[in-house]
């Protein structure tokens, strides 16, 4: 069903409102943007190309009459709100069909933005909890890790809770969170070395803050050919494992513990088979309540994450670490972009989101930082080489696994200055 061309107001207005939501939620990368804006703009008869930095875009749109508009779009990029992300997928899609009128969507578009959080704050505090409870096992598979991951994490989602409600405290949260974990840390679980590094403790509770997502993102807009958003993206990830780090050597500076104290040895495990299966549950349902993912969701993305983990250990035991990640993120990134076809399933950010959580990219950042603070210089900058290798072994891998199963499509010719999905790699 066709619907008439739109005028170059309404139009501006729509695609205005649509691209501020995308870069909201751009934790995928600038391609899905580029890509969602352009089929958008020909769905109602016009064109529009978009030079794009990870929070701004310039759109410049032309209206089936001829009329073209020049805008600047603004959007903080952030990945806690999926649910609208969950939501655009099948709007795009009746909108690519025809099966609606630009007044229509824009009136659509505005209910997808000033929809409240699907869930309420204990919940989301909870969804923290579990991805923290979740994620401990990847750290040191121990009791011991668990039972201090239970109490850190409940202290990180309570400042998660309360920056909802406090714009200024969200602005610095990481830098906060990390500077109390690591002051209760130090005091009261860093007792005995036997139970692991310091940081090692730390590391699941502020696991939701390290910019794992933005890490690879900015690594495949790399790779893609998109180096501006790549590049600023890249200097955003680093600046958050910087505050992260910070934040952890102010509590050890305010306990006045030695930064010798900060060693990255883990300790022997002792966590049976059914809590690492278990772990993959907490892990999974967490993500889901933690960034407002619709539970329908829910099992999809469990069969994802045992399956990119078990890839993951195979492929490490044959080709080792660089290359069972490799292949683990190829075959997320295949499988995100197959089911991604099917109108009923996630998109594919959030396909492919608590998968990648799994390959604890980000925290190998944390742990070099740390572990040179500490003046173990070796170790930090193995940590640190290792963080840079399997950065780009993933961003390869979800390039080659999206690559790998792209559907062709024929496209309209775009001028040569437009920034298009079309020209680059998918």
């Amino acid at each position: 069903m066709g619907h008439a061309a739109a005028g170059l107001d309404d139009l501006t207005a729509f695609l205005d409102r649509l691209t501020a939501l995308l870069l909201r939620s751009s934790g995928e990368g600038a391609y899905f943007i580029e890509r969602a804006v352009g089929t958008t703009a020909r769905a109602f008869g016009g064109r529009a190309s978009i030079v794009l930095v990870p929070e701004a875009a310039v759109l410049s749109i032309v209206a089936a009459d001829g009329r073209m508009r020049t805008v600047c779009v603004h959007g903080f990029p952030e990945v806690i709100r999926l649910d609208q992300v969950a939501a655009l997928k099948p709007f795009l899609a009746d909108v690519e069909a025809g099966r609606l009128g630009v007044a229509e969507a824009d009136r659509r578009l505005a209910h997808i933005e000033a929809a409240p959080p699907p869930y309420p704050w204990w919940l989301k505090f909870l969804g923290v909890l579990l991805f923290s409870l979740g994620f401990a096992p990847l750290v040191q598979s121990t009791w011991y890790e668990f039972i201090t991951t239970a109490v850190l994490g409940a202290i990180a989602a309570a400042f998660v809770v309360a920056a909802v409600h406090a714009p200024r405290l969200s602005k610095i949260l990481p830098l906060v969170v990390s500077a109390v974990v690591s002051v209760v840390t130090t005091e009261v679980f860093t007792g005995d070395p036997a139970h692991g590094g310091p940081v090692l403790l730390m590391l699941p509770a502020l696991f939701y803050f390290v910019p794992g997502d933005f890490l690879s993102a900015s690594t495949t807009e790399l790779a893609v050919g998109l180096i501006t958003t790549g590049a600023i993206r890249l200097v955003y990830s680093i600046f958050l494992l910087v505050q992260l780090y910070l934040g952890v050597l102010l509590g050890i500076f305010v306990t006045g513990t030695p930064l010798n104290a900060l060693f990255d040895t883990a300790a022997s495990a002792d966590l049976p088979k059914w809590a690492l299966i278990m772990g993959g549950i907490a892990f999974t349902a967490g993500t889901v309540l933690a960034f407002a993912i619709p539970l329908r969701f829910f099992g999809t993305l469990l069969v994802l994450v045992y399956a990119t983990v078990g890839v993951q250990s195979l492929f490490t035991e044959l080709i080792r670490e660089t290359g069972g990640t490799f292949v683990a993120a190829v075959v997320l990134a295949a499988a995100a972009n197959l089911l991604d076809r099917n109108p009923a399933r996630p998109p594919r950010l959030i396909l492919i989101l608590p998968g990648f959580f799994t390959l604890t990219v980000g925290s190998l950042g944390l742990r070099g930082l740390t572990t040179l603070a500490g003046g173990y210089v070796i170790e930090g900058f193995q940590d640190l080489q290792k963080l840079i290798t399997i950065v780009t072994a993933i961003a390869i891998g979800l390039v080659v696994g999206m690559a790998l199963t792209h559907a062709r499509t024929t496209t309209r010719p775009t001028s040569p200055n437009a920034s298009s999905i079309s020209q680059r790699p998918p």
